[in-house]
């Protein structure tokens, strides 16, 4: 047939010029007409010229590639995913670099941060203590002065006490060699609110006997101040006259001394200004000796 001849026509030309570049189609016609009348062929229809270029040994030319196993394109895959990822990682730091913000240079600021920071904590730590320390040691100093301050207000108190003893024993000694009650000490204090605190000391001189027994009266003028009501006088308070409850206080039964010590109240907006202390003895009328102070 026509595809048989043509394809043993350039097969044999093929080996005649040494295998050279197959003949083309055309050229494949020409040789057969040049081969004589009788091989001339009858063109064939475009369909067969089309499969006979296609199958025969003119068709186009085909490349051979060498086969890779699995392994290998995946370890290449993977180095090709590796090469993306680390120029996308460089690409992101040298853009960071560009763009004025160096990754590293803030890692090492917020590592000095945190260092100081640290540094930071622990002084305060040790100034936290140290100050729990100085604090304790200045409770221990006000606590030590309290304290001390105490033991001077005692002392001072024992030293008054001292001193008003010794007072005491001196009047004691230069009256008890005179007969009779005298009354050589009186104090009063009128600091208190509305109230006047009062001490007395009756003293009996002479060899005595048999005890002293009588009782005292104290009469005290009050002069109104700035808080009194308008139009006010002076008042004097009797005692125990005034003050029923006040006797009890004022009774006397010594036989060489007797401290007498005592309050009274006074009207809101007066002022003490005088106290007189009488001494009577029971069973007399007359006033056995007599005490008065004046306050400023």
């Amino acid at each position: 047939m026509l595809g048989a001849a043509v394809h043993r026509r350039q097969y044999t030309a093929r080996r005649s010029q040494g295998w050279r570049r197959a003949a083309s189609p055309a050229e494949a016609l020409r040789l057969c007409r040049d081969a004589g009348p009788s091989l001339t062929p009858v063109p064939p229809p475009a369909i067969l010229r089309r499969l006979a270029r296609h199958f025969s040994i003119s068709a186009p030319r085909m490349a051979v590639r060498t086969h890779l196993g699995w392994p290998w394109k995946a370890a290449l895959a993977i180095g090709l995913v590796l090469l993306v990822g680390g120029m996308w990682w460089l690409g992101f730091d040298f853009g960071q670099i560009l763009g004025g913000f160096n990754r590293k240079e803030i890692d090492q600021r917020i590592a000095t941060l945190e260092a100081d920071t640290a540094t930071a904590q622990r002084e305060a730590s040790g100034l936290r203590a140290r100050n729990s320390e100085l604090e304790s040691e200045l409770a221990m100093s006000h606590g030590l002065q309290d304290s001390l301050k105490k033991q001077r207000e005692e002392a001072a108190q024992e030293n008054a006490q001292l001193k008003e003893e010794l007072a005491f024993l001196q009047g004691f000694f230069a009256d008890s060699s005179k007969p009779g009650v005298t009354i050589p000490r009186l104090s009063a204090d009128a600091n208190a609110d509305e109230r006047v605190r009062y001490s007395a000391l009756v003293v009996r001189g002479g060899s005595a006997k048999s005890d002293f027994e009588g009782y005292l009266t104290i009469s005290a003028d009050l002069a109104p101040g700035d808080a009194a009501p308008p139009g006010s006088r002076t008042l004097t308070v009797a005692l125990p006259d005034d003050d029923p409850a006040a006797a009890a206080p004022l009774k006397l039964r010594f036989k060489y001394y007797q401290r007498i010590e005592g309050s009274f109240r006074i009207p809101t907006g007066y002022a003490v200004r005088m106290i007189t202390v009488r001494a009577y003895e029971s069973g007399t009328a007359g006033v056995r000796a007599t005490r008065t102070l004046t306050l400023p």
